[in-house]
């Protein structure tokens, strides 16, 4: 036994021996794999002389070997052994270009350049190899850590995930790898689930996706089943369930449906609906219009089972007191009707109007003139400044007292009569002054004798400053008017006359005189505004001897205008100039002399007038509260500002002041939360204290101005504690800090 012992050891030194000694063409094609005790930096030495093969080799890599093997091995037979026995005792080998391989650690494999195989050459054996694996139907971030529990990953095996593609990189040896890429292509497959479409003939779509969806959250637990449990989708278009599933609850759930579709009884077939924002009245005429193509399109319908069916008419009417609609159809039509009312019965938007009105006047006369007359009759005589010599001369005639006559009572020829002479009666004053009511400016008069002259001089500056801002809020496509004025009454003639002498009578007329805004919003796609105006200022200039007169400035037009936006609608900028001069001929052009033989009179006027509008959108009730806040803490301010000066002479009296606007009713409680917080952490009451001091310094031109600055102040602290993503939060927190102000006033 020991002699048989020691023959097989002979002979497997002399193979090994002369596998060592021999040339490697020799053995080029069958190798001999038996190593025992032998360093595995020899073991490599031998591997890369016999395969032809430069090797670098890491210099942590150390250790014996044992390895006997009773097969000869061709060339790829004995790389798959040296990498083998490589993996066994914790190194990798990657291969380089030029025929150069390197053997490393496990761990370090998976970091180095590592060949990306593919379907066509994956690798086999202990190759180190990575893959990219595209998935379908599973997502690989999901895949990807139950992978890794079949990978060696404390070695060189890695498995990555990346989203975006959707895709797995796998790293690790060959064989390792393609059994992973197997795995993932037997998961990535789409399950036994199918679509399947269910038209209904009597019952609603939603409601029977609501009866089916109620019913599985009952019976199943979904998060314990998932997948056991189908999804039913609503198709309101076509009045179809769509079925989505395995096919064994696919069928279960199709049954269910089919058999709820039944027709409703005829007694349910009367419905009140109550209707929050649309009118019921002016409804019925659009649902009635709705209802008779219904009838007319399923005249000659046929019901599921076949044959024909009698359709009831479609009845519709409106109970004014509970602004109701009572709608009597058949299930299919009242569906429709249903249909129909959800999209009208909406809260329509508002549209704030605000015109301002500006108007800027600058006018200047000058006239100068000198009349001259005598009681002969001759001298001037100018109409163009004021009253006339003549009219003037004729009021101081008619002032002069009249002298009494000599009276003797029983006549002259009575003896012993006494006469008497009766008092003087004072003169009439009304034409003197109503020339003098004519004069403007100075008039002075000069006589000697029977000579007179009237002098007159007058120069005049005028300027005027209208600001006008009407506002009016009304719903969209909804017509609005305002009028800020008065009713001027106007003389008329009619064409009766009176019977007793013949003249015609007089009737009088009234036409109102003032602001005038007349607006029509129409609220496009986004924030814009399509506004049909007309817009009309007029005022009373004077009167004359017919009758008064009326400057009317008027606008009609259609603009476009964002929310929020000023444009301007309209405009007038007039500039005269006017002179006038009456002379005597020849005479009133005499140089310097002259001067007594005309009057002059020069007239400059300069007007400038400019329509604004201005709309903004109120599509909520926070818009609205914040608006309405804002004007109502602005008019409260100018109250409190007079409260504060007080009465002149009545220093007892109250000036009436508008109740507190307590925006806390109106407002979510989020934004009450944070105004409190604000209020107790940032020293709020300071603040609207110095708001107050500011508007009882300030005039009423300037109120608004200091409550706009204090509202911006208060809503960008209020941002640092809570985002606000719209502009309707933007406008509830600046109305918010506004009555703040206004409650600590």
């Amino acid at each position: 036994m020991h002699k048989k012992y020691i023959r097989k050891k002979l002979i497997a030194g002399m193979v090994m021996g002369a596998s060592l000694l021999m040339s490697p063409l020799a053995w080029s094609e069958q190798y001999a794999a038996n190593f025992k005790g032998t360093d595995i930096e020899e073991f490599i030495n031998v591997v890369g002389k016999n395969l032809n093969k430069t090797i670098i080799v890491d210099p942590t890599v150390r250790g014996k070997i044992n390895v006997r093997s009773y097969d000869l091995l061709n060339n790829e037979q004995y790389y798959q052994f040296f990498l083998n026995v490589l993996q066994v005792y914790g190194y990798a080998v990657v291969e380089m270009d030029n025929n150069i391989i390197k053997v490393i650690k496990d761990k370090d494999a998976k970091t180095a350049s590592i060949r990306v195989a593919d379907d066509n050459i994956p690798g086999v054996g202990d190759e180190m190899v990575t893959r990219i694996v595209a998935l379908y139907n599973t997502e690989a971030k999901q895949l990807a850590p139950l992978l890794r529990q079949l990978n060696d990953n404390a070695g060189g095996g890695n498995v990555v995930n990346y989203d975006p593609s959707n895709v797995l990189m796998i790293s690790g040896r060959a064989a390792v790898v393609n059994k992973l890429v197997e795995i993932v292509r037997r998961v990535d497959k789409q399950g036994d689930t199918a679509v399947e479409v269910v038209p209904l003939d009597y019952a609603s779509a939603g409601e029977i996706v609501r009866i089916v969806e109620a019913l599985y959250r009952s019976s199943t637990n979904q998060s314990r089943t998932p997948g056991k449990s189908p999804k039913v989708v609503a198709d309101e278009r076509m009045n179809a369930v769509l079925v989505s599933g395995d096919e064994k609850s696919r069928k279960r759930v199709v049954s269910l449906i089919k058999r709820l579709d039944a027709e409703q009884a005829s007694a349910g077939n009367t419905k009140v609906r109550y209707l929050k924002y649309a009118d019921a009245e002016e409804l019925v005429e659009v649902l009635t219009g709705v209802a008779e193509k219904l009838v007319d399109a399923n005249v000659g319908a046929s019901p599921k089972g076949g044959g024909s069916k009698k359709r009831n008419e479609v009845n519709i009417m409106a109970d004014t007191g509970t602004n109701a609609l009572i709608i009597t159809a058949e299930p299919d039509q009242m569906r429709t009707i249903d249909s129909v009312i959800n999209q009208l019965d909406i809260r329509r938007a508002q549209v704030l109007v605000e015109a301002i009105i500006v108007e800027v006047g600058d006018g200047d006369n000058v006239a100068f003139g000198v009349q001259m007359g005598s009681l002969a009759g001759g001298g001037t005589q100018f109409n163009n400044i004021g009253p006339t010599i003549g009219e003037v001369g004729a009021g101081i005639w008619d002032m002069k007292p009249v002298e009494g006559d000599l009276v003797c009572p029983g006549g002259d020829n009575v003896s012993g009569a006494k006469c008497e002479n009766n008092p003087d009666t004072p003169g009439d004053i009304t034409a003197l002054a109503s020339a003098i009511g004519k004069v403007s400016g100075m008039a002075w008069g000069v006589t000697m004798g029977d000579f007179g002259a009237l002098v007159q001089a007058v120069a005049s500056d005028t300027t005027s400053n209208v600001l006008s801002t009407p506002s009016v809020t009304t719903l969209d496509n909804e017509e609005a008017t305002i009028t800020v004025g008065e009713e001027v009454p106007i003389l008329g003639t009619s064409q009766a006359s009176d019977s007793g002498n013949g003249n015609p009578l007089q009737t009088v007329e009234r036409e109102p005189v003032g602001v005038i805004l007349k607006v029509t919003p129409q609220i496009n796609e986004g924030n814009s505004v399509k506004l049909v105006i007309e817009q009309e200022v007029s005022n009373v200039n004077g009167t004359t001897d017919i009758d008064i007169t009326i400057s009317t400035r008027n606008v009609t037009t259609t603009v476009m205008a964002d929310d929020g936006e000023i444009v301007v609608i309209g405009g007038l900028i007039q500039e005269s100039v006017q002179e006038s001069v009456q002379k005597v001929p020849f005479l009133g052009d005499i140089p310097v002399i002259g001067w007594l033989f005309r009057s002059s009179s020069s007239k400059k006027t300069k007007s400038n007038l400019m329509i604004f509008i201005k709309p903004t959108i109120i599509r909520d009730e926070g818009t609205m509260n914040g608006v309405a806040g804002r004007k109502y803490n602005y008019f409260r301010a100018l109250q409190l500002e007079q409260l504060e000066r007080g009465i002149n002479l009545m220093p007892d009296s109250q000036v009436p002041v508008l109740e507190e606007w307590n925006q806390s009713e109106y407002l979510p409680p989020e934004v009450n939360d944070i105004l409190e917080r604000y209020k107790a952490g940032k020293g709020l009451d300071t603040k609207m204290r110095r708001s107050d001091d500011a508007l009882k310094s300030i005039s009423e031109s300037k109120a608004q101005d200091a409550i706009d600055a204090e509202a911006e102040a208060a809503a960008s602290s209020e941002g640092s504690h809570s985002e606000r993503t719209s502009a309707e939060d933007s406008t509830v927190e600046k109305s918010t800090a506004v009555s703040e102000d206004s409650s600590n006033e």
